[in-house]
């Protein structure tokens, strides 16, 4: 029994990747996709936020953290709630 040739090879490969998603009605979005849409000023404050609490949370000893709160999500609450009254 003889081997496939790698060009037969290649194009099979390609249809076992494409017939599912045709299947499915799925396609590949195109460069004519939607355009994204702009981030509103609360999703960029709140990027904002988790990017401070994220920087603070690396910056503390593993002592410090278990002060704060051993886990992030505890640590992350309080910081968002300590950022959002320096705001206010």
């Amino acid at each position: 029994m003889s081997l496939p040739s790698p060009l037969l090879r290649a194009c099979l490969a390609a249809f076992l990747v494409a017939a599912p998603a045709a299947a499915l009605g799925q396609t590949v979005p195109g460069p004519e996709a939607a355009p994204r849409r702009e981030p509103s000023p609360r999703s960029l404050a709140a990027r904002e936020r988790q990017r401070r609490c994220g920087a603070e949370w690396r910056a503390l000893t593993p002592p410090d953290k278990a002060a704060q709160g051993p886990r992030w999500p505890q640590y992350y609450s309080r910081c968002v709630r300590r950022l959002k009254e320096q705001r206010a």
